[in-house]
């Protein structure tokens, strides 16, 4: 039997940075990962997405060049190599970690690894155990149960990735993060895009003002979006769906099923280890993630507190730090997240309507990508900033954007809530001028 401080299975984000974090601590650490290295989101999620998104984005421009005084602008989409620097992407990021995983102190092995009980972890036939456990085998597209999902033309993101060619029609059933960066990037390529969502919103995490102006910026784009809809069946190319008490349908050659995904807790023993579960909220675990069994931990989309690929890496940060005995002052309750459609999308903190519901007495302004130089002379005049703040102390809750770079403004955002800073603090900080950032600072100046 080898035995090391921490067994970690699966080396997705939250296993490869964990694993890192530890060696670089002195632990010695056994990985398993039965597929890559790098785990959804690198091979078959946000890495490959954001390059598809990347060449739509130059596709997008281009559709602009006369704006940019660029006349008789000539040229072909070729998917064939748009696919191909996907992968050429995938791969030299997966070659990177594997080269992280051959560093002093970390044993990386390929191959399934099971529970044999609270202490044991069987893989290639071979018994391995540490005093420390994390499990971190991530998540997978969850589908829904209707008649023909199980068809040919019927696809999850993963499948969409490897598409040889860009389908004429592709109808999206979800309007979650994932359907809505598809959306944006597949109508980019040239496919007519349907959008069939159950909810009243698209992106319902997403502030909802943000969410509903986003969407209309995407239909601009012509995509067609179908809210309030449940999917009944889909008969060959034909997507059934209920809409306001009538039945509609939809054509498409490729259907993509983007309803959220599920933990991936099967097949690994954790019956054998006594570990508690469900299929649908995954593995359960408390403030320091760990599991009803002592030494056992659970990080990223497995234990589904918040599936974002950083969740999965800061939550292993403080798993480390917590085995270590090092006191961890990571805010696990400030997590950024964006969405990369044209424009992008980015939140982080609370919402306005958060607020209102937990009866938080706060104050909300907005400042237009319109009025900013520097969106001005990018030609991306489309956007709204969002800030909300306490009333009584001016304290940062949250700010919610869409338009250029979102993701960045939100992000400084994100540093200042997790420093308790307040709006008159934010005020009297220096912006670059002219940047996006000032935009974050002009919202600040209306309280």
């Amino acid at each position: 039997m080898t035995t090391t401080d921490l067994i970690i299975i699966g080396a997705g984000p939250g296993g490869y940075r964990s694993a890192e974090h530890a060696a670089q601590h002195g632990l010695t650490v056994t990985v398993f990962e039965d597929k890559y290295a790098g785990g959804t989101c690198l091979n078959c999620g946000c890495i490959p997405t954001k390059a598809f998104c990347r060449n739509a984005e130059i596709i997008d421009n281009l559709r602009e060049g006369e704006e940019y005084g660029l006349e008789n602008l000539a040229y072909n989409v070729d998917f064939q190599k748009i696919a191909e620097r996907k992968q050429r992407v995938v791969e030299a990021l997966r070659n990177g970690v594997e080269t992280l995983m051959k560093m002093p102190g970390i044993t990386y092995i390929q191959g399934h690894a099971e529970f044999k009980d609270a202490k044991t972890i069987m893989c290639n036939g071979e018994e391995y155990t540490a005093k420390n456990i994390i499990i971190a085998t991530g998540s997978s597209a969850k589908l829904i149960p209707i008649p023909g999902i199980d068809q040919e033309n019927v696809v999850t993101s993963t499948e969409l990735l490897d598409v040889k060619q860009v389908p004429e029609r592709l109808c999206i059933v979800g309007a979650g993060v994932i359907g809505m960066e598809f959306a944006s990037a597949f109508s980019s390529f040239g496919s007519q895009v349907t959008v069939v969502e159950f909810l009243k919103e698209c992106l319902p995490t997403l502030d909802s003002d943000i969410a509903k102006r986003l969407r209309q910026q995407i239909s601009k784009r012509g995509v067609e979006f179908f809210m309030q809809a449940g999917v009944k069946a889909i008969n060959g190319n034909t997507v059934t769906f209920e809409r306001k008490g009538k039945e509609q349908t939809v054509e498409a050659d490729l259907i993509l099923i983007a309803t959220g995904r599920q933990p991936n807790v099967d097949g690994m023993g954790l019956e054998q280890a006594g570990i508690e579960y469900s299929k649908r909220t995954g593995i359960a675990t408390d403030e320091n993630y760990q599991t009803n069994q002592p030494g056992i931990y659970a990080i990223g989309d497995v234990n589904a507190k918040c599936m974002l690929a950083h969740a999965a890496e800061f939550q292993g940060f403080h798993v480390v730090n917590h085995i270590l005995g090092v006191e961890s002052h990571i805010r696990h309750d400030v997590m950024p997240s964006a969405i990369f459609t044209h424009p992008e999308a980015a939140s982080v903190g609370m919402t306005e309507d958060q607020c209102k519901e937990q009866g938080i007495a706060a104050v909300c302004k907005k400042a237009y990508f319109r009025a900013n130089g520097k969106a001005l002379a990018m030609n991306e005049t489309e956007g709204m900033l969002k800030l909300i703040a306490r009333e009584d102390d001016g304290r940062i809750l949250g700010c919610h954007v869409y338009g250029a770079h979102a993701a960045d403004l939100a992000q400084e955002v994100s540093a200042l809530i997790c420093r308790d800073t307040t709006v008159q603090q934010l005020k009297d900080m220096v912006h670059i001028h002219p940047t996006l950032s000032e935009i974050v600072h002009d919202a600040a100046m209306q309280f």
